[in-house]
């Protein structure tokens, strides 16, 4: 049975029969009697108003009808991206999942891809045609509809993308945290969780990944993102965000893209490449000699792999850069105060360095991944004062501040992503 259920009558137009609400009424009231106990959510979706082809005959002013409306919750916007996203906040807010669709037969293919557009897979979805006829008929409906033309579907995403851009941005201010070490010929920096329309808690607000798994739509995180291009400079339609695999695999750009990968370098202008971080550290590469940049993922995984000295790596086999020129700049990640490993797995950062690790004869020990990641980069050659690790907010635990920055540990499964990113100027 439904979580939540949705009635559709966006655009209804109804004939001028004088039973025309009544029908209306007893389709609607049918849904009730057999939804309402077990529903968490009923909603009514329907544009301005609804109305009849002659006068005086509107949804809000028939006799009975208003009156059992209020037993919906009914959202009334003059889009329906603005409708449906409405009905999505509410959806999350009860924290629902399975929904019923009920709507007129012609208007099912258009109400399922806005449906695409605007939910994940966290959302289970079932359709249901909206049967509102009578002797002589009630409503005016056309033929189901099967295909969204190529102009229909770029028209939808050009109604969401215009209602998601009119929002206000939630929790502060966009926030771009910089390092002195990197010229400008560079854009870069690093993101927070502020600035952006994300609205599920953990999520929210400046949410720069979607997966199948989360609640936030990529048309969210697309707006995100075109908020950041605009606020740093760079070009959204050139950005290039690394695959993760928490191993070591470096993407070349220019070469043939892997399935995936933890680290991405270039020497192409105006290209913006991006580290995912959530906990795990988003690193990022620049070499102001070559003019050559990078950005690694450096989990616990990949940080005893090697990815960051892998992207180094690439950068000198590729596009000829010297380990001293090369400038390291790690960002925001969870501190050795709150990320712990299995013993057995801390036993490598401690054969690394013993510093790396505190309270190593306990079953769980506190590990520090930015150590163990200097360290690395220090063994591999780059200069000690080429590598940025400990200034301003990027050396701040993720974890431990929740006003500021997305954490996996801190979350659970729903976590938000922030990133480092780099570009070269055109």
């Amino acid at each position: 049975m439904a979580e939540a259920v949705l009635i559709d009558l966006f655009g209804l137009k109804l004939n001028s029969q004088k039973n025309c609400h009544q029908t209306l009424l007893m389709t609607l009231n049918a849904v009730r009697n057999h939804h309402g106990a077990k529903a968490k959510f009923l909603c009514i979706m329907c544009c301005s108003n609804i109305s009849c082809d002659h006068d005086n005959c509107e949804l809000e002013t028939s006799n009975g009808l208003s009156a059992f409306l209020r037993e919906f919750e009914t959202v009334s916007n003059p889009s329906m991206a603005a409708s449906l996203y409405t009905i999505k906040q509410k959806i999350d807010e009860k924290n629902l999942s399975s929904i019923k669709v009920i709507v007129p037969v012609h208007r099912k293919t258009l109400m399922k891809a806005f449906i695409g557009q605007l939910f994940t897979d966290v959302y289970n979805f079932e359709f249901e045609d909206l049967q509102m006829t009578l002797r002589g008929g009630l409503l005016k409906q056309p033929t189901e509809i099967n295909i969204i033309t190529a102009q229909e579907l770029e028209a939808i995403q050009n109604e969401i993308e215009t209602y998601l851009r009119s929002l206000p941005t939630l929790k502060g201010e966009l926030t771009i945290i910089t390092s002195p070490l990197i010229p400008d010929i560079f854009i870069h920096g690093f993101t927070t969780r502020t600035g952006g329309i994300s609205y599920i808690p953990t999520l929210s607000s400046f949410n720069l990944f979607s997966s199948s798994k989360r609640r936030d739509p990529k048309a969210v995180v697309q707006e995100n993102l075109r908020r950041l291009g605009n606020a740093a400079g760079f070009n959204v339609k050139k950005f290039y965000r690394i695959k993760t695999d928490h191993a070591n695999d470096v993407w070349i750009m220019g070469r043939k893209e892997p399935e995936s990968y933890d680290g991405i370098t270039t020497n192409q202008r105006g290209v913006t490449i991006a580290a995912l971080g959530a906990d795990c550290i988003p690193i990022v590469f620049a070499d102001p000699v070559r003019k050559a940049c990078g950005v690694a993922h450096s989990g616990w995984r990949g940080t005893l792999l090697g990815v960051a000295m892998a992207t180094v790596n690439a950068m000198i086999a590729e596009y000829g850069c010297s380990l001293e020129d090369i400038i390291v700049v790690l960002g925001p990640s969870v501190g050795p105060c709150c990320f712990t490993l299995p013993r057995e797995s801390a036993k490598a950062f401690h054969n690394l360095d013993p510093g790396c690790v505190r309270l190593f004869g306990s079953p769980n020990p506190y590990v520090d991944i930015r150590k163990a990641t200097r360290i690395l980069l220090e063994q591999g050659g780059i200069l000690p004062q080429n590598i940025q690790d400990q200034n301003q907010d990027l050396n701040l635990c993720t974890s431990c501040h929740p006003d500021k920055f997305f954490s996996h540990v801190r979350d659970g499964l729903n976590f938000g992503t922030q990133i480092g990113f780099i570009s070269i100027r055109e």
